[in-house]
């Protein structure tokens, strides 16, 4: 008699009883036989770390026993090459339980339509399809141009997408506009977000981060298939609306992830523009000199700083002539060079300065470059 109960759990992709009439069928279909081809190629690698871990155990035995034969039973090494061929027979044993498990799970495992029969001849197929665009050609200067114009002709479009709340509204609105399947549309949404979270509207990025992932997710997708992003976006958000916990959890922790990456990077941006307006604002404060004037008085003495806090010019001279000389000189010149100090213009401003520093009463002590009446 013919055993037909092989035959009764054949594992078929396309088994239309199970999907429901909201669902896009082709894609489902192309899903289930996704995760079973992933199934398959575990199972694959499971069985060659096994077969890998049985073959180095078996050569570990033959190397041990062969060791033992050569060495006398007296030798003090014997006693632990038989602790070690015990522990190596032991873990043979374990191996040998593995083995009947696959083989086992083998043999429960459904039929399909890649493992149902063999090829009887194998034949090469010239893939003739158009392949999609591709930046990888353009500079970095072209890419940036290119950036610029899509949004100066999408703008409005782009952020209708990213305030759009629901999976039906972004899925009918990607394909009424489905020029904005691309890489500058999520090149766009990352900028706004950053943009959002730097002026605190941290609730607003959250949301437009929600839709920065769902198209990476598209454009993923599309690379992972080799078809044009405009053709998964079905699929994708029929996908999403019916998820299994473990697509829709990886789905979250992308999300979650990024909004840390976002925060962190605008973070990162508010401190570069406020070192930038801080250089821009010391460059402003340099003195004919190219000294700021807020380090130099920093570096004073307490009682030179006292002379600039009052703008008392006799309590300075009279602080100047008590110092040593080139210490004088030095505080000085780094003041007129930082602008806190404006000689009278007209006197020889170098020469005096190092001649007649503690006696010449015709300088005058300032704050800024500005000079003080």
């Amino acid at each position: 008699m013919v055993d037909y109960s092989k035959w009764k759990d054949i594992e078929i992709s396309d088994d239309e009883d199970e999907v429901h009439p909201n669902i896009d069928t082709p894609s489902l279909f192309r899903w289930r036989h996704q995760a079973r081809v992933e199934r398959m190629e575990e199972r694959r690698r499971e069985k060659e770390e096994h077969e890998k871990r049985k073959l180095e155990h078996q050569k570990k035995i033959q190397e041990t026993k062969k060791k033992m034969d050569q060495m006398s039973t007296s030798s003090p090494d014997m006693a632990s090459l038989k602790k070690a061929l015990a522990n190596l027979e032991k873990e043979e044993r374990e191996i040998k339980e593995k083995e009947e498990e696959l083989k086992k799970k083998e043999k429960k495992t459904p039929w399909n339509v890649d493992t149902i029969s063999e090829p009887g001849f194998t034949k090469t197929v010239i893939n003739t399809k158009p392949q999609r665009s591709k930046d990888e050609n353009l500079t970095e200067e072209e890419k940036e141009e290119k950036l610029k114009l899509f949004i100066k002709e999408n703008e409005k479009l782009l952020k209708q997408f990213g305030m759009l709340r629901k999976y039906d509204d972004s899925k009918k609105f990607l394909q009424e506009n489905n020029h904005l399947v691309c890489e500058e549309t999520a090149n766009y949404l990352v900028i706004w977000c950053i943009n959002l979270e730097m002026e605190e509207k941290h609730d607003l990025m959250e949301h437009v981060a929600h839709q920065t992932i769902c198209m990476q997710y598209i454009l993923e997708l599309s690379k992972q298939l080799d078809v044009d992003p405009r053709a998964c976006v079905g699929s994708f958000f029929s996908r999403i609306q019916v998820a299994e916990k473990t697509y829709k959890d990886s789905f979250d922790d992308e999300l979650t992830q990024f909004k840390a990456r976002i925060k962190k990077r605008a973070a990162e941006k508010i401190q570069e523009a406020l070192k930038e307006q801080e250089e821009e604002e010391k460059k402003a404060r340099l003195g004919p000199g190219g000294l700021d004037p807020l380090e130099v008085y920093e570096e004073l003495p307490d009682e030179l700083k006292r002379c600039f806090d009052a703008q008392d010019v006799p309590m300075l001279q009279e602080i100047i002539s008590k110092m040593p000389e080139q210490e004088a000189i030095y505080y000085m010149k780094r003041c007129v060079d930082s602008g806190l100090w404006v000689p009278n213009k007209n006197d020889d401003t170098q020469g005096s300065m190092r001649e007649t520093t503690t006696e010449d009463s015709s300088t005058t002590p300032t704050s800024n470059t500005e000079e003080v009446d």
